[in-house]
């Protein structure tokens, strides 16, 4: 269940009712006449049921409402409503299922942004992984990956293609460009005070390291790993199950792999380097290419729930 907020001018007010009352997956619906201040007007509340939600935005912004207005999109996580009850059973899908786009949407361009603290979390992530590799740590590698935040950026890759969003694509790729390239620069800095202060040294980066070789050795397997995993997060932003991201951060190994390219530089071993490269564009890449793919099949099927909603609401009032 959603609720939907719309503040509006008072001459648009009467037709977004319009848009909520009769609307089976519409359980609430409130109007407060001459409440909003700005923009000058009237607020609608209405509870819709998740599934239904894309439909209702879609016919709210034929009226202009983003232009002259606000919609708010609230989850409702806990309601007590025979009535939400049968809103919810009679809109078609699952609300586990839907995919609210302008929320997803949003929540992507939110945290795609790049700025001070996507850098910090990503720098203090890809140190963690250069004294996770240095010690030989699996432990110390799985905290990387938990702390690293790359992976909304590279699931926004996949949105932006899957709903034509230019800006988003461009700014995912440039924070994660940015985010990887200062990450991996502070890094070496640290691996060479590390490395003049006699803390490492060469044998540490290149000697045998059983525990965490495979952060610089890229296989079939990496990839497929990257799909399953991208798929499972993604699926975990768009639905409102998820507990499934934390898995999604512990199997990929993007920031343990850029922090190995910094030691690697450090200490000029090509092969670390060139291996943990390899790595990363692997991951990112299978990670982008199972989020579009997820997404552009949810697309597909939610597509055609609108079109369901309005022939059973045709019947329902013929």
């Amino acid at each position: 269940m959603e609720n939907l907020r719309v503040a509006s001018p008072a001459a648009v007010t009467e037709k977004v009712i319009e848009v909520f009352a009769g609307d089976p997956a519409v359980s609430q619906l409130t109007v407060m006449r001459g409440a909003s201040l700005v923009p000058e007007g009237d607020v609608v509340s209405a509870d819709v049921a998740r599934e239904a939600v894309n439909d209702i935005l879609d016919r709210l912004s034929e009226l202009g409402i983003r232009d002259s207005g606000t919609i708010h999109i609230e989850p409702v996580t806990t309601w007590i409503s025979r009535a939400g009850w049968d809103a919810e059973r009679r809109t078609p899908g699952a609300g586990p299922d839907a995919v609210v786009w302008a929320e997803v949407t949003q929540r992507a361009y939110d945290e795609a942004e790049l700025n001070w603290i996507y850098l910090a979390f990503m720098t203090l992530a890809t140190l963690l992984a250069s004294i996770a590799i240095v010690i030989d740590s699996p432990i110390l590698v799985i905290g990387a990956m938990v702390l690293g935040p790359e992976f909304i950026a590279i699931a926004a890759l996949g949105l932006a293609l899957v709903r034509r969003r230019r800006r988003l694509f461009a700014a995912a790729a440039r924070t994660l460009v940015v985010g990887f390239a200062v990450a991996i620069a502070v890094s070496t800095v640290a691996a060479l005070a590390a490395r003049g202060l006699g803390w490492v040294s060469s044998q540490d980066v290149t000697g045998p390291r059983p525990g965490t070789s495979f952060i610089y050795s890229p296989d079939k397997w990496s990839f497929i790993v990257a799909l399953i995993a991208a798929a499972a997060g993604v699926l975990s932003l768009t639905s409102d199950k998820v507990g499934g991201l934390s898995g999604v951060f512990i199997s990929v190994t993007t920031v343990p792999a850029a922090g190995n390219v910094a030691l690697g530089i450090a200490f000029g071993a090509g092969h670390e380097i060139l291996g943990s490269v390899a790595q990363l564009a692997l991951n990112v890449s299978g990670m982008a290419l199972a989020g579009w793919l997820t997404l552009a099949l949810q697309q597909v099927i939610w597509r055609r729930m609108p079109g369901r909603r309005r022939r059973d609401l045709a019947r329902d009032h013929g």
